[in-house]
């Protein structure tokens, strides 16, 4: 988790250098969106290639929980758009989508 450890004082300058602070944070809650949308779909490709039985009654696929676990251990969105905009990976421009 120390690699997620966010300086207040480090997103402040970078905040008075580049644009709001509000602007950021409505950009890493998009890039997280996008970031949770790609692992949904990631998770439920590896799961779609687990073989299931019909008999569910003996309990979870040892396979499904293998898979639920790696999973697991990736760094939530949040945390990754956050590391995405401090490394100057997100542009804070935010444009209306086309549906709005």
């Amino acid at each position: 988790m120390s690699t997620y450890i966010v300086n207040p004082v480090v997103v402040r300058m970078q905040e008075s250098a580049k644009g709001s602070i509000y602007e950021s944070i409505v950009a890493m809650g998009l890039r997280a969106r996008q970031v949770n949308d790609q692992i949904k779909v990631q998770i439920t490709e590896r799961l779609a290639d687990v073989i299931t039985d019909g008999d569910e009654t003996e309990g979870p696929n040892a396979d499904q929980i293998a898979i639920s676990k790696e999973f697991d251990r990736i760094a939530k969105p949040t945390f990754i758009a956050m590391r995405e905009m401090l490394d100057g990976k997100i542009d804070r421009k935010i444009e209306a989508s086309p549906e709005e």
